[in-house]
């Protein structure tokens, strides 16, 4: 497998393992009904680019920028996620993404907030087969709950299309504070019970 630096710090691979669809499965980890698409044309057409690896090049289904080329995605896991790899089939001509801009952490980013700097960027490459792999800097992106994905701009069209986003690495379950309940025992305690009776005799007595 060979890898080229490219960018500011990506590294895109090529790749056609039979593994690469296990490797891609992180789509199913995504909180789809949470999912947010900015500027989509269609409302909730953003939601359909997370597919299996294998219906990746099923081309009916699509993202459209709708008033510019931007697109923006808040992407929430059901997990934990160590993102290793991510791959970007665009649309025809000059409407394939040119640049990524990926955030981690940060739910519910608007257009406002893309200004800040980026946890990682990279410069993209037309793709119309699924075979380009840009790989994320591990270290960064090893304990990720939600990813924003930001595509400024394309090769030169007025709206940017994208058909997939695949997303590689590990899941795991996220870590929930229990709650301990107490519980007390309900019923007297007898020895507590006969004491009492003796003692209460024993003051008539007197």
């Amino acid at each position: 497998m060979s890898g080229h630096k490219h960018g500011c710090d990506g590294d895109h691979n090529h790749d056609e393992t039979p593994e690469m669809g296990l490797q891609y499965s992180l789509y199913s980890k995504i909180d789809i009904g949470n999912l947010e698409c900015l500027n989509e044309k269609v409302e909730g057409s953003g939601k359909s680019v997370f597919k299996p690896w294998e219906d990746r090049l099923d081309f009916e289904k699509f993202v459209e920028s709708d008033v510019d080329e931007e697109l923006l995605f808040n992407i929430p896991f059901t997990g934990n996620v160590k993102l290793k790899g991510i791959i970007i089939v665009g649309g025809e001509m000059d409407s394939h993404p040119s640049k990524l801009k990926m955030f981690k952490n940060r739910p519910h980013m608007t257009f406002d907030d893309v200004g800040i700097c980026a946890d990682q960027e990279f410069d993209l490459h037309p793709d119309a087969t699924g075979t380009i792999e840009y790989s994320t800097r591990v270290v960064k992106f090893s304990s990720v709950y939600h990813l924003s994905l930001y595509f400024p701009r394309n090769f030169g069209n007025e709206t940017t299309k994208i058909y997939y986003i695949g997303l590689r690495g590990e899941y795991s379950e996220a870590h929930r504070h229990g709650v301990t309940i107490c519980t007390y025992e309900s019923r007297p305690n007898v020895a507590d019970h006969k004491t009492n009776v003796f003692d209460s005799v024993t003051r008539e007595i007197q």
